[in-house]
């Protein structure tokens, strides 16, 4: 059974960083943006279930394996969300997401800080738990205000969609590339070289909520995303 899961997750992870970083660069609302952006989910939705699985079960670093999958998990199923029409059940299910998002958040805020004064080894934890203390706060939060607001419209729907689906995609890289930097080989272990593909993550979220929120331009769009954006 052990061997099987780690190929599963595996298996999925890779696809999911493949498609994830195809999907980035694609025509957003194009036909391969759409079709390789759900396969980018079901991946990642099967690697997060399938990794804290191992992380609860193996007891495989569950400190920070167990909120990685649940966060990406979660990102992947809000944003998919967002450019979806609401559905029977829609509503229970953004409650329990958000509840998830703020609980994951706030413990793991707790803890970043706890790292922090206890120093020594632990502080190495202290930027995966807050970030994904920050995340899921923010995300949370964000929820909240779409719970008792509405669906979001316009640029603000768009921008929601591609921050969680890119830090999703940024979080699998960073375990890849950084946290699982051994399976390189040694040549090429080179921790600036290892770190380009996710900084590139990154980088490209932020152009892509400066070109949405700010700039406005409609180029590189088509079809939902073109019409939101207007």
């Amino acid at each position: 059974m052990k061997p099987l899961s780690y190929a599963v997750h595996i298996i999925a992870g890779s696809l999911g960083i493949i498609t994830g970083f195809v999907t980035l660069y694609a025509t957003k609302g194009g036909p391969l943006h759409r079709r390789l952006g759900l396969v980018f989910v079901y991946a990642m939705l099967t690697t997060a279930v399938v990794g804290g699985l191992i992380a609860a079960v193996l007891g495989v670093a569950p400190s920070i394996n167990i909120p990685a999958s649940t966060m990406t998990a979660y990102l992947v199923i809000t944003a998919l969300m967002t450019v979806r029409p609401p559905f029977a059940g829609s509503r229970p299910l953004a409650v329990a997401l958000m509840l998830v998002a703020l609980v994951v958040g706030g413990i793991n805020l707790a803890w970043g800080f706890q790292a922090v004064a206890a120093g020594g080894e632990r502080a190495g934890f202290t930027f995966p738990y807050l970030m994904f203390g920050t995340v899921g706060l923010l995300g949370g939060g964000s929820d909240l205000r779409v719970i008792r607001s509405g669906p979001l419209t316009g640029t603000a729907r768009i921008a929601r969609h591609l921050w969680r689906m890119c830090f999703a995609l940024f979080i699998a890289a960073l375990s890849f590339f950084i946290g699982q930097a051994k399976v390189f080989p040694e040549p090429i272990r080179i921790r600036p070289l290892l770190a380009l593909p996710v900084l590139v993550v990154l980088v490209t979220m932020f152009y892509w909520l400066w070109r949405v929120r700010i700039r406005r331009s409609l180029r590189g769009m088509v079809g939902v995303f073109a019409s939101e954006a207007r």
